[in-house]
């Protein structure tokens, strides 16, 4: 920095303490402080038109941190996100319209057949298709529809109108013009709520427009309707031959809004006042109503060909014969519901995909290699933020990385000293070892109805890790990893309660899997005598009444036969204890005086 020798202006608040401490004498008519300095002595000058610019800078300061806190909580929203849907493998683009312009993609290693009779249905529901906001039908009212059901106590807030400058002016305006030929917005006159636009930047230069609803969410209840287990949703999906990507165009907007609610969801622009007629993005609970929407329409198919979380669709079949099949009765439910799809952002007839996060293909599901890159390129971390950055990739990989916990260890320790950072030589050993394991993640896959899940589990000093995999022909074929650090009291549990806490934490992680099938925990530990004992006490007891639900067998250790489970093999093994030495101060004689020892 450079240090400017100017005259500045600026609020000081000075409390008694400061005032004893000077011991200033302050003069309210004369706008004075005095105080002693040496055997000098100090004054300060107060000025209202002074002070009164600095209350106007500061307002004015203030205002940009909200603008800008706006800003990074709405692109922190759920809503609007990108689709963590996306096909892999080359595609060809087909027209299914009238004109040139009305396409949208196929896999382009379709067998001949197979392709044309994609070609050929895709032409005949070309009406599930908008290829303009215009051919948005929308949603019947009495199929579904928004409601806010806001608190009657929370007083209605107007927010006054946010200037943004002519740049963010005209497309704002580009906007909102686009919103009222579609009529998804329309002029309202005594709004009850009025929030004020946000326009984020997106790539390309181009804009979207978001509405700070942060008041008006604020007073609305939350909707607990559930969203499906990730995890359930991407093995449903895995060893398909084919799928199908689909995305609503303008999902959000096909719902309509409850006519009551309207006047609350007005936004104020440098050009009028307007109100949605549609569900809008940024409300607290449009994602619960989407879920709602989609469970409704598919509820004879999701789970079977089809599996569906918020605006995600993804039409599935283990047989490549079957696909079309399974599009058209998919396409027949979004004709008799009114809902429409982007073209643009559909991919039918691929081999394999990205899907929330995985990537599911005919074989399994493998990691996504961009959430492995983001680790592999990342600088060794500089402050306990970067280190917060790093465990949270890892966490979104740990299902691919036997013992994540044990490795993540080293960063955990760092993240207890906040107050202090310091980039350990054991966190840099750790950070090199993380990324050469990275680069040989094993390929999962899903368990088939009626198999018998093997369990492995292995109990460290610091963590506890288990992997669950499923056995055919021999092969052992991993589905889900686990780990987690043993906290407080539990680093002081015996052997047998770790090994037992290992059981009950991966239980409770994988609660499906185990209630859907018969699991084998191949352990040296006796956990299944000791708690099956009908004498055990305390936490054993809680946790084998925990256990009792699930249909588990416990056989001792044979040979781990994959090789991605080879970090198993040293089950339970600990770390070399410290020789203990004593200091007697006294004689060490066998009899006699002294300890005796």
């Amino acid at each position: 920095f450079v240090v400017v020798d100017v005259e500045s202006a600026y609020n000081v608040i000075l409390g008694r303490p400061a005032l004893n401490a000077f011991r200033v004498v302050v003069s309210t008519y004369h706008m004075k402080l005095k105080f002693p300095v040496g055997d000098q002595v100090g004054e300060a000058r107060g000025d209202q038109k002074l002070s009164r610019t600095c209350y106007q800078i500061a307002v004015k300061t203030n205002e940009r941190a909200e603008v800008k806190e706006g800003k990074k909580q709405l692109m922190n929203e759920k809503r609007p996100r990108n689709s963590d849907l996306e096909p892999h493998g080359e595609l060809m683009e087909i027209q299914i319209g009238k004109t040139k312009e009305q396409t949208t993609k196929i896999g382009k290693d379709l067998k001949v057949e197979l392709r044309n009779q994609l070609i050929t249905l895709l032409k005949k529901f070309r009406d599930i298709f908008a290829f303009t906001p215009e051919e948005l039908t929308g949603i019947d009212p009495a199929i579904m529809e928004h409601k806010l059901n806001v608190d009657p106590l929370r007083k209605p807030v107007k927010q006054r109108l946010r200037r943004h400058g002519e740049e963010i002016d005209k497309p704002i305006e580009v906007e909102v013009d686009k919103l009222l030929r579609a009529g998804h917005v329309k002029e309202i006159q005594l709004p009850e709520w009025i929030s004020n636009t946000m326009m984020v930047r997106k790539a390309l230069n181009k804009w979207r427009m978001c509405i700070d609803f942060r008041d008006l969410n604020l007073a609305c209840p939350k909707d607990y309707y559930p969203l499906p287990r990730i995890d359930q949703l991407v093995d449903s999906t895995a060893v398909c031959e084919l799928l199908s990507m689909m995305d609503a165009s303008q999902g959000y907007h096909q719902i309509p809004l409850c006519p009551k609610d309207q006047s609350k969801v007005s936004f104020v622009t440098s050009k009028g006042t307007y109100c949605y007629v549609v569900m809008p993005f940024g409300l607290k609970n449009a994602g619960a109503t989407y879920q709602r929407l989609m469970d409704r329409m598919f509820k004879s198919q999701i789970g079977r060909n089809i599996e569906v979380y918020v605006d995600d669709i993804l039409v599935k079949s283990k047989a490549s014969t079957s696909h079309p099949d399974d599009l058209r009765e998919t396409f027949q439910t979004l004709r008799a519901f009114g809902m429409k799809l982007n073209p643009n952002k559909c991919a039918f007839g691929v081999k394999a995909g990205r899907f929330l996060g995985y990537i599911v293909n005919e074989h399994g599901i493998e990691v996504n290699r961009e959430k492995v890159k983001a680790i592999l390129d990342m600088a060794p971390p500089r402050s306990i933020r970067d280190v917060q950055v790093l465990t949270g990739r890892i966490a979104g990989l740990s299902r691919f990385i036997a013992r994540a916990a044990e490795k993540s260890f080293p960063f955990f320790k760092l993240l207890k000293k906040k107050s202090t950072f310091s980039w350990s030589d054991e966190a840099q050993m750790a950070f090199e070892k993380l990324k050469e394991f990275l680069g040989e993640l094993p390929l999962l896959t899903k368990p088939e109805s009626g198999d018998e899940l093997v369990l492995y589990i292995s109990v460290g000093s610091v963590s506890l890790s288990s992997v669950l995999l499923r056995e055919e022909g021999g092969v052992q074929q991993s589905i889900y990893y686990t780990s987690r650090i043993l906290q407080g009291a539990e680093t002081r549990y015996s052997e047998i309660e770790k090994a037992a806490l290992t059981l009950v934490i991966t239980a409770t992680k994988l609660r499906p899997y185990f209630l859907n099938h018969v699991v084998v925990v191949r352990t040296n530990f006796q956990l299944g005598e000791t708690l099956g004992r009908p004498t055990v006490s305390g936490r054993l007891v809680k946790w084998a009444v925990e256990l009792s639900e699930y249909s588990i067998k416990y056989e001792p250790r044979r040979a781990i036969k994959a090789q991605a489970l080879a970090d198993f093999i040293q089950e339970g093994t600990k770390e070399d204890e410290k020789k203990w030495v004593i200091h007697v101060d006294g004689s060490s004689a066998a009899k006699g005086s002294g300890l005796g020892i």
